[in-house]
């Protein structure tokens, strides 16, 4: 059993989480209000952006008389304003859902062993630590 905040293994019966503290025992259902609310933003500005953007061509072509270029403009600056605003919830709303989902990988298993060292290439066997020290410390005699 893995941690859903944090992804480090569990054991059984804990109520919190020994790496991030996390309560164990509030095993509840993603709460999907957020990421409707997200939906329903895109949706709505989205709707309303393509209003804006064409009634106010229409409303500055024949109530304003301004020529198409300026028109032209005025909806191209609309759109990309909408568009904006229209990705960055999206990316909002990408996060937001990763973060309900939970991790989404494992921890790799660590191992207790050390590496060996690489025995050299003219099958000379390797140095241990022992003999290493052994050699390089002087026997101290102590007298009584």
């Amino acid at each position: 059993m893995y941690c859903v905040n944090c992804a480090s293994p569990l054991t059984q019966g804990l109520s919190y989480c020994n790496r991030c503290g996390t309560s164990l025992r509030e095993r509840s259902e993603p709460k999907t209000a957020a990421i409707t609310a997200y939906l329903s933003a895109i949706t709505v500005l989205g709707i309303a952006g393509l209003g804006i953007m064409l009634g106010g061509a229409l409303v500055l072509r024949r109530g304003a008389n301004l020529s198409q270029e300026l028109i032209g403009v005025f909806m191209l600056f609309t759109f990309l304003i909408v568009s904006m605003i229209e990705i960055m919830l999206v990316r909002n709303l990408s996060k937001l859902s990763s973060a309900i989902e939970g991790p989404k990988y494992l921890p790799q298993p660590t191992t207790n062993d050390l590496r060996l060292p690489q025995a050299t290439s003219f099958g000379e066997p390797v140095p241990s630590v022992t003999e290493n020290t052994t050699r390089t410390l002087e026997y101290a005699r102590r007298e009584q």
